[in-house]
């Protein structure tokens, strides 16, 4: 171990891993191949590796017997691992093998060199501030989500705005009538938020956004919560709506239902070996990149 290593090793003083859990997402062309590539790899150092789909829930079930899990694939894939993860507060690392990936860690050429870092211990852990969901008709929770990215209230099919009472901590906001009103984390402000005008929040912000889509005489501007605050959001609406959590899931709403939007009990943790300013670094280059000229998330 070089000199310059075991600094590194001393300043970050992380455990190494000896059990890692490896996910690829099926849809994602060669993913599956890489992710037994790199787990023959860490068996030969004599590391315990388990590789599973991202959508075996059998793997789920054992995933506290592993000390970190790997992701393979896009952001859509980290975002579903990550969210796994934290429920059961296991670190984890992203490969990029989708488009942007504003949220993996690791470049495909990249992936042995990374994993012999963390196999030391020279790594640090980044903690991401996650969203409770819950969606109620009346007085009863019909629904419960975690959400690392975005919950968003939006409508259906039908081309028409919806509109959307607001409470923050008890108090009246606003009366949106709009496509829909997005509510991210700092993680999600360079997601779908980003895409319709919102602010880029720094990575360590444990602020909720609220971002309008296509709003109607109504506030137009993004607007940042305090942190630790909560949203209240009442639909009214003569058709559909809809509520998704990081795009996993869809939830059909009805006139005078509610959601309740608060900062979650969980954090997402990643694991890193950059910088800690790698975030303004690698904005510029994730933000020009070509998705046309990269695999498919």
């Amino acid at each position: 171990m070089t000199t310059e290593l075991k600094s590194a090793v001393e300043r970050r003083g992380q455990k190494p891993p000896k059990r890692l859990q490896i996910y690829y997402h099926p849809k994602v062309e060669g993913s599956d191949t890489f992710a037994r590539e790199m787990a023959n790899h860490l068996h030969r150092l004599g590391i315990q590796t388990e590789v599973a789909s991202i959508v075996d829930d059998e793997a789920r079930t054992h995933l506290l017997e592993y000390d970190m899990i790997v992701i393979v694939g896009g952001d859509g894939t980290m975002l579903r691992g990550g969210c796994m993860a934290a429920m059961q507060s296991v670190p984890v690392i992203g490969v990029n093998y989708g488009r942007l990936g504003f949220l993996a860690e690791v470049q495909p050429n990249e992936w042995k060199g990374v994993l012999a870092r963390i196999l030391v211990g020279d790594y640090w852990l980044e903690e991401r501030t996650m969203l409770h969901v819950e969606h109620f008709r009346g007085d009863e929770k019909l629904d419960t989500a975690e959400a690392l990215n975005e919950a968003v209230v939006s409508r259906g099919a039908l081309a028409r705005p919806i509109r959307l009472q607001t409470w923050v901590d008890g108090d009246d906001l606003t009366n949106y009538v709009a496509d829909g009103l997005i509510v991210a984390t700092a993680t999600g402000s360079t997601a779908y938020a980003l895409a319709v005008g919102g602010p880029i929040l720094p990575p360590e912000l444990k602020n909720i956004l609220i971002v309008p889509i296509a709003p109607h005489l109504c506030i137009e501007r993004a607007i940042v919560l305090s942190e630790g605050a909560t949203l209240k959001i009442l639909v009214r609406t003569e058709h559909q709506a809809i509520l998704s959590a990081d795009g996993q899931m869809e939830v059909p709403l009805q006139d005078g239902d509610h959601v309740i939007i608060h900062r979650s009990d969980f954090v997402t943790r990643f694991v890193r070996v950059q910088e800690p300013t790698y975030f303004y670094r690698n904005l510029n280059s994730r933000m020009s990149q070509n998705p046309s000229a990269d695999k498919a998330k």
